[in-house]
């Protein structure tokens, strides 16, 4: 039996495999070193980062759900130099695709962010979150609007140096209208979907379970939204879609590569199993070479509609 040949490329970069570790549920790679070798996945993306450290929202910050979770953590982190100081030598030295997620206040805090990682090394990507639905910082705003979406992705690029990705909100009447619009502004890729917007509500309190109200729905739950979203957006837009939401094994990843995703990405199931992305990567490969698949990109699109 042949191996498959389970390398992708996005904007250029060669990852090894289409499956890549979700922002914000991966940390900075270095907490899951210990579970398995990192090296294997295509690539990961890094909790968000922002100029300025920041806290994050009051608590609770997270609720469970049938099929899912709300977070509503804030996006908090460390800031931008925290980040170049501690977090990027380890990272460096993997050999797998290191992806840095971005946000701002402002389009001139993204371009600044944009500008202040040109030239480090151990990056190969930056993915630009427009669609955070539980911060208060205007990324709502960017993320709904395909003019401001634009703006911002026309920011980033004028200033950085390597290939970049929009995350897209599906807080939105027509996502592809969104996607259309960061091409156009230069994006050399989209990944989607972020969070749904949700909230929960305490019994006992007759009050909102999250300190902040509201917070994003991921999991299982979203992924037949997902899906379609990712299919929807395939069709409408010649640069390479990342597909995420509620993937959980290799059939869920398989789903969203025939409906027109370049790669995958892996996030609220890293919470319930560590090794989820791993899995999904043999899962894949295995399925390959059973149907005599001889490379995964060959499956991209792939779907008879």
């Amino acid at each position: 039996m042949t191996e498959a040949d389970l390398g992708v490329e996005i904007a250029g970069v060669k990852l090894k495999n289409p499956v890549i570790a979700a922002s914000g549920t991966f940390g900075y790679g270095e907490e899951y070193a210990g579970l398995f070798d990192i090296n294997s996945l295509g690539g990961l993306v890094v909790k968000g980062i922002s100029l300025k450290p920041r806290q994050g929202n009051p608590p609770p910050r997270i609720v469970e759900t049938p099929c899912g979770m709300l977070n509503s953590i804030g996006l908090a982190n460390i800031g931008l130099d925290a980040f170049v100081k501690e977090k990027l030598p380890y990272l460096s030295g993997l050999s797998t695709a290191v992806i840095v997620n971005i946000y701002g206040h402002s389009i001139k805090e993204y371009a600044e962010l944009a500008g202040a990682l040109k030239g480090l090394s151990g990056i190969s990507l930056i993915e630009v979150n427009i669609s955070c639905p539980n911060v208060e910082c205007g990324g709502m705003a960017f993320g709904t609007d395909p003019d401001m979406s634009a703006r911002v992705t026309d920011a980033v690029v004028s200033r950085a140096d390597l290939p970049v990705i929009v995350k897209l909100s599906p807080n939105v009447t027509d996502i592809r209208a969104v996607a259309r619009a960061v091409e156009k502004a230069g994006a050399s890729a989209v990944s989607l979907i972020n969070t749904l917007t949700g909230m929960a509500v305490d019994l006992g309190r007759r009050s909102p379970v999250l300190g902040n109200v509201i917070g994003g729905l991921s999991g299982p739950a979203i992924k037949p939204v997902a899906l379609y979203m990712v299919y929807q957006t395939a069709k409408s837009i010649g640069i390479p879609v990342i597909g995420m939401g509620g993937i959980v094994n290799y059939r869920d990843a398989l789903e969203f590569i025939i409906a027109g995703a370049s790669a995958v990405q892996i996030g609220t199931a890293n919470f319930i199993n560590p090794r989820a992305a791993v899995e999904v990567i043999e899962g894949i490969r295995q399925y390959c070479e059973t149907n005599a698949i001889a490379r995964i990109s060959d499956l991209t699109g792939s779907i008879r509609a």
